[in-house]
């Protein structure tokens, strides 16, 4: 009831009771529902005044409505008080405790529990319960007595605290399930301990390897169960005055374990000791064991020394030895379980590496750098702390060469050094020892005029020197040699020896005494005659003189050309006489020729014919024969033209010979033993050809060992297949060569099996458990066992060692199988002996024994069996869930689970019923109702717990009696309740459920719902079973936004009761639109290698429902950002970089997906496609395709500078000005030599360019940035001889070319191969045009 409320729902409306209630037990109060106001009338709980049917069962209330305005309304409201059970029954006393035996037997009554109830009739009476389920005790509902229906188990729990509750039937009836009391029962389980523990305690040998070692075992067996069969303690009662001996329990089973908690000198114990031990266990009150002694009479075995097999290892090692030669093996004797062997700090190991499980000693490098020839180093055994010591005396071998002092030797002497003079010390050194470094000295060739002494290396003159005559160079080389074996090692130097000209010869005249005529007009400064003189050392130029016989001046002579001419006319000259006796020499400016005479005769009239007659020396023939032998002696081979050092020159690396590439090696083989012979030739000769082995790698267990000098490859360690079944070892070769040459071969050793292995067991013993009733053949158990042998050593057979005629063994699978028939009466275990053997065909079969314990199970063959065969029994149906209805009880004579008894209800009827599946109690699981059944068959069920279980049926009938009536309306918890539906949602929508409460039980209490009023009578349809109310079509909020239901609850009793509701349903509105965002497409900009957070772009959208608020958008990228290059505002749509760079050369464009999505419960969204380019910063150096470019090209003359040379290009990976590149050459073009082109990059040549010179360029690539970024390469050419020109004319293999370019293709990228046919002679290739083809 209440007031509708009329748009615009402004109307605020305050109920109060006007009349009616004098003592003030009511009040009213209003409650708004949509447009609805209600009058909703409840008792005041202030005023402490209650209803008391008793005193007043009606009131008549008249109640106002008034509003704002001055608005008023009066009703008038009946209210009928109904009677209620108001006095409860009451426990007395409160609190009850008894003592429980824990083995009481079911059954046993342990108490009893009292309650009374002042009320009469049926509100008087009620039933004894449990608040909590509880399985091991039972209270009879009506009497109060609590039996045992279970066992308890003081390990588990030794007290019970429950909680009794009392309930007045009457309370049931009405449909008031509250307590009406409750009392509290304490149960303490009594534990009877029956049983005294046994000990047994036996004494065992220690183990010394042990920590702790173990003296003696004890173990503990008590019958009782739970807390009473567990032990307490063992202890040591007697017989430890000093406590040095501790008990510790095993952490399986009642074992224990006698140590010693310090250490003991057994020798003040020479007749053992013993120890008294007594077990306590935990009962109450506990029993102790009898007393166990036990005598530990312990010899302590004789500590064994370790040390070394040597005190002091000696060993002799040739320096050349080469890395991986074994030097020594030490070790610890006895062999302890584990070592670690290692240098001590003291020692030197550079040069030496020990393996620490081994304890062999290898070189790891060569000793030819060591100085000294005896080295020590010490070894120590890491865990035993033992130390040995390892001399080794270097020998020396003869690898080191004479070294002369200098690379080579020139000198300049004198022409006239005598002979016997010692020009020259030309010695070597050599860094051996002994005759390996003993030298001898000579001279390669016998036709110089030198000599060496063979030990100083003293150079001396045997023969006079002549610059004019013979050689004025000697070259010759000069040789040291060693001593040494197996081969001399020899060195040469050149010596070159020059001759200084001195000056020792004066100048000579071709002609002497010369006589002539000139006529007395014979004109100045003309030649008359020419005077010639040769030196013969040729050091400086010839000057001419005129000693005497030119007093008067008349003549001239030039000293340079020595002609002699007039200086003035003897026309006019007034001679005495018409002769002039010239006296002439010549000077090389320091020694003077043998003067000669000129007689030079003047006549007047013509020229004579004739000339000047003069005496011939011949001087010219003698420099000829001396020009002649000399160049005769020049034209000799030098002795370093023909010289070939076969001595020295390393020309071959050593070779293997037929090395295969594995090879098989049984694995008992001895230390020592040979593996195979490895073989190796080298083509030098002498020390170039001598060959050295060794294993360089791969030899971690040092098992192998090769003979440095002739190959042989042997067992250094014991092998072992099931370690390891191969090793590949690296056989290297060095010859002794300067400098030194190697070759390796890496040989796999493959380890063959021996039979040295015993077959294993699986484990140590083996158990099965086999029915008796088992088929003749049905298999017990497989036996396994493994050999780590292989082949033949490692395939086994079983035999079966006990002769028993119950079980056979399969000899190939060790499958133990049921031979005959089994009676566990007679025999009910046995035990087996089994062998395992190898197969070996080489050598004895190994094998080995072990246990199988079979135990005959027994066959479950009695079914239980119920005492009585059949039950019955009759129960109220408010009787409350747990009361105990009936004891049944099955008997099974068989042992173990075959005679452990289970019970359950083969059809409980939803769970109506219950039984207690070990003690057989039936208990009420559920209310009953007679009103639904009256009676029920129960089926049980005793099974026993064996595998396959046998089983028994038995019957109770149940009769269930009548005390419930339809007493009671339905009612709802609330006058008026909300609901709420989306709008456009399909018919048939779940809106709400409205649920009633019916107090009656069975039919009386179920209901059915219906619509009955209301304006969404229609719009609407309900459930009638489940009161669910559902849209009946499409309601659409902009028509209608609410709706009111009068929804009643009747119950289906004879006379129907009911109840109703009103129910308020508001239709809401739904996010039918999607966001819409303002451009349909962006395309943002964003620079490269930008910062974090660089704003790229704004995304904005706006969603066009009404109730929609830009606050409710969110934003995401949901496709094109794998790499998280971006990052999006989920708010406001800001998209900005991360911290992730952007490179623009990796990726020019971002597709992104961005999607807009409103919320926050149901979405819709829309999507936007944000396009961002990415502008390009100048990020990339120029790159070259090549780290270097080497070429070599013809030499050129004049005619062909500005020629190009070679295109060095580079690729900028940038944009833009970025990726503009400019060359030059940064380098290496001092002389102005080349030129390139800025933009092509291509290198021309300027000069003229001569084979056999080279030139390195330097070309730099720049790009245009800002800052610009550069990068550099090197050009090497080589000018070569121009080709002698092909005989025959240059042809290409094709006369066409096609080649296919990706548009993906990246600069430098191969394009194709063009090739012409073969030619000796070398070929250039040059693009000399290009011609663009489009295809359409």
């Amino acid at each position: 009831m209440g007031i509708v409320l009329w748009p615009p729902h402004s109307l605020d409306i305050k109920y109060t009771i006007e009349s009616g209630d004098s003592e003030g037990i009511f009040e009213a109060e209003d409650f708004v529902m949509g447009e609805f106001c209600f009058l909703r009338i409840r008792t005041n709980g202030g005023n402490g005044v209650i209803l008391n049917r008793e005193v007043q069962d009606n009131y008549t209330l008249t109640v106002k409505a008034a509003a704002q305005g001055g608005q008023e309304a009066l009703v008038t409201v009946y209210i009928k008080v109904l009677d209620t059970n108001d006095l409860r029954p009451l426990f007395s006393p409160t609190s009850y405790s008894f003592v429980v035996p824990e083995s009481a037997p079911l059954g046993t009554i342990i108490g009893r529990v009292t309650a009374t109830d002042a009320d009469v009739g049926s509100n008087g009476e009620f039933y004894y319960f449990f608040k909590n389920r509880v399985e091991l005790f039972a209270v009879h509902p009506t009497t109060g007595v609590i039996t045992l229906t279970g066992k308890p188990r003081m390990d588990k729990q030794d007290r019970f605290e429950l909680e009794m509750q009392v309930v007045d039937r009457g309370m049931k009836l009405y449909g008031n399930n509250g307590i009406s009391s409750s009392a509290w029962l304490v149960l303490t389980v009594k534990r009877v301990n029956e049983f005294a523990p046994v000990l047994n305690v036996v004494s065992v040998t220690p183990s010394w390897e042990d920590m702790h070692p173990i003296y003696a075992v004890a173990t503990v067996e008590d019958k009782d169960e739970g807390l009473s069969g567990d032990i307490e303690w063992v202890s040591i009662i007697e017989g430890d005055p000093f406590e040095q001996f501790v008990i510790d329990r095993s952490p399986v089973g009642n074992e224990y374990r006698v140590k010693t908690s310090e250490s003991i000198d057994w020798d003040k114990f020479p007749y053992g000791c013993n120890l008294t031990l007594q077990a306590k266990d935990r009962g109450i009150p506990p029993k102790f064991s009898n007393t166990q002694v036990v005598q530990l009479f312990v010899k302590k075995p004789e500590p064994v020394v370790v040390k070394f097999e040597q005190d002091i290892y000696v060993n002799k090692l040739s320096e050349i030895a080469p890395p991986g030669t074994v030097l020594a093996v030490v070790k610890i004797s006895p062999a302890p379980p584990s070592v670690n062997y290692s240098f001590s700090c003291l020692s030197d190991p550079v040069y030496f590496d020990v393996n620490p499980l081994t304890g062999v000693i290898v070189t790891t490098r060569q000793l030819t750098t060591r100085s000294q020839d005896f080295l020590e180093i010490e070894v120590v055994e890491l865990i035993s702390q033992q130390q040995t010591r390892v001399q080794i005396t270097i020998e020396d071998a003869n690898d080191n060469a004479p070294v002369f002092s200098k690379p080579f030797y020139d000198i300049s002497i004198n022409e006239s050094l005598p002979v016997d003079t010692v020009i020259l010390v030309v010695s070597a050194v050599d860094e051996d020892r002994g005759e390996n470094g003993y030298l001898t000295h000579t001279i390669s060739v016998q036709s110089v005029p030198f000599t060496i002494d063979q030990d100083s290396g003293e150079v001396k003159i045997t023969r006079d020197l002549d610059f004019e005559s013979s050689e004025d160079v000697y070259t010759f080389a000069v040789r040291a040699s060693d001593w040494g074996s197996p081969y001399r090692r020899e060195s040469e130097v050149n010596v070159t020896i020059r001759l200084i000209n001195i000056n020792d010869n004066q100048p000579l005249f071709e002609r002497i005494s010369c006589r002539g005529m000139v006529s007395h007009d014979f004109p100045i400064d003309q030649t008359i005659i020419t005077m010639s003189a040769v030196d013969i050392d040729e050091l400086g130029m010839v000057k001419y003189r005129i000693l005497s016989g030119n007093e008067l001046d008349y003549f001239n002579l030039n000293p340079d050309s020595g002609a002699l001419s007039l200086k003035r006319s003897v026309a006019v000259a007034n001679l005495k006489t018409g002769i002039f006796n010239l006296k002439i020499i010549a000077t090389d400016g320091e020694l003077f020729s043998e003067p000669t005479f000129v007689n030079v005769s003047v006549v007047r009239g013509g020229m004579p014919p004739r000339g000047f007659n003069c005496k011939e020396t011949r001087i010219v023939e003698l420099l000829a024969e001396k020009m002649f032998a000399k160049a005769s002696a020049m034209s000799k081979p030098r002795a370093d033209e023909n010289y070939a050092d076969i001595f020295s020159v390393n020309q071959q690396a050593p070779q293997f010979e037929a090395l295969p590439g594995s090879i098989l090696v049984r694995e008992d083989l001895p230390v020592g033993a040979s593996v195979f012979q490895v073989r190796a030739r080298d083509s030098d000769t002498g020390f170039n050809g001598l060959i050295l082995f060794s294993i360089s790698g791969e030899n971690k267990e040092n098992c192998f060992n090769i003979n440095m000098e002739n190959g042989l490859l042997t067992v250094l360690q014991p092998l072992d297949r099931e370690r390891s079944d191969r090793y590949f070892l690296n056989i290297t070769i060095y010859d002794q060569g300067l400098p030194q040459m190697s070759n390796w071969r890496l040989l796999t050793v493959i380890i063959e099996d021996a039979n040295d292995n015993d077959p294993q067991f699986s484990q140590d013993s083996f158990s099965a458990l086999v029915s008796e009733n088992s088929a003749i053949g049905k298999e017990v158990l497989t036996i396994t066992a493994f050999d780590k042998d292989t082949g033949q050593n490692g395939q086994l057979s079983y035999m079966l060692l006990t002769s028993v005629p119950e079980f056979g063994i399969d000899r190939e699978t060790g499958s133990v199988f049921v031979a005959s028939h089994l009676d566990r009466e007679i025999f009910p275990m046995y035990s087996l002996k089994i062998e395992v053997r190898d197969k070996a065909e080489r050598g004895s079969q190994r094998s080995a024994v072990t246990t199988l314990i079979i135990v005959v199970d027994d066959v479950n063959d009695c079914a239980p069996a119920f005492i009585p065969s059949s039950y019955s029994a009759r129960v109220q149906e408010d009787l409350p869930i747990g009361a105990v209805i009936t004891w049944v009880q099955a008997q099974d004579p068989d042992l173990g689970p075959g005679g452990q008894v289970r019970y359950s209800l083969v059809n409980d009827f939803n769970g109506t019923f219950e039984i207690d599946a070990v003690s057989g109690v039936l208990r009420v699981g559920k209310e009953l109702d007679f009103e639904k059944q009256q009676f029920f068959n129960l089926t049980l069920l005793a099974e026993d717990r064996a595998r396959p279980s046998l089983s028994t049926q038995s019957f109770v009938e149940v009769e269930v009696v009548d005390v419930n009536e339809n007493l009671y309306a339905p009612y709802f918890s609330d006058f008026a309740v909300r609901g709420s539906v989306k709008e456009n949602t399909r018919a048939g929508t779940s809106v709400l459920t409205v649920s009633a409460k019916d107090d009656d039980k069975g039919r009386d209490g179920m209901l059915r719902y219906s619509i009955r009023g209301g304006s969404g009578l229609g719009a609407f349809t309900i459930d009638e079973d489940t009161g669910v109310i559902y849209t009946a079509g499409i309601l659409d909020c902009e028509t209608k936004d609410s709706y009111w239901l009068t929804v009643y609850a009747i119950d289906r009793g004879v006379t129907p009761l009911s109840a109703s509701i009103e129910v308020f349903i508001q239709v809401e509105d739904i996010n039918d639109n999607a966001p819409l965002t303002s451009d349909p497409i962006y395309h943002p900009v964003v620079m490269e290698n930008s910062p974090k957070d660089v704003s790229v772009i704004h995304i904005q959208a706006q969603d066009p429902d009404l109730t929609a608020t830009p606050s409710h958008l969110s934003y995401r990228i949901t496709a094109g950002n794998p790499q998280n290059f971006f990052s999006i505002n989920p708010k406001t749509g800001l998209i900005t970089t991360t911290a992730r760079k952007l490179d623009r050369e990796q990726q020019a464009e971002h597709f992104l997906e961005v999607t807009v999505i409103d919320g926050p419960v149901t979405t819709r969204k829309s999507t936007v496609w944000v396009i961002v380019r990415i502008d390009d910063e100048n990020d990339n150096p120029p790159t070259f395709p090549e780290v270097t470019y080497r070429i070599s090209l013809p030499e050129r003359d004049r005619n062909k500078r500005g020629e190009p040379v070679y295109r060095v290009f580079a690729h900028d990976w940038d944009l833009g000005a970025n990726s503009n590149i400019t060359y030059s050459i940064a380098d290496g073009n001092e002389d102005e030599k080349f030129s390139i082109d800025p933009r092509t990059a291509m290198v021309s040549s300027k000069k003229m360019v001569t084979a056999g010179s080279f030139d390195v360029l330097t070309i730099k690539a720049e790009d245009s940035g800002d800052p610009p970024l550069w990068s550099t390469v090197k050009l090497h050419l080589e000018w070569i001889r121009k080709p002698v020109p092909s005989p025959l004319p240059l042809l290409f293999t094709q006369r066409y070319y096609n080649f296919s370019i990706s548009e993906k293709a990246t600069v430098a990228e191969p394009v194709g191969v063009v090739a012409v046919s073969q030619s000796n002679t070398p070929v250039w290739f040059s693009i000399i045009g290009e011609k663009m083809i489009t295809s359409y």
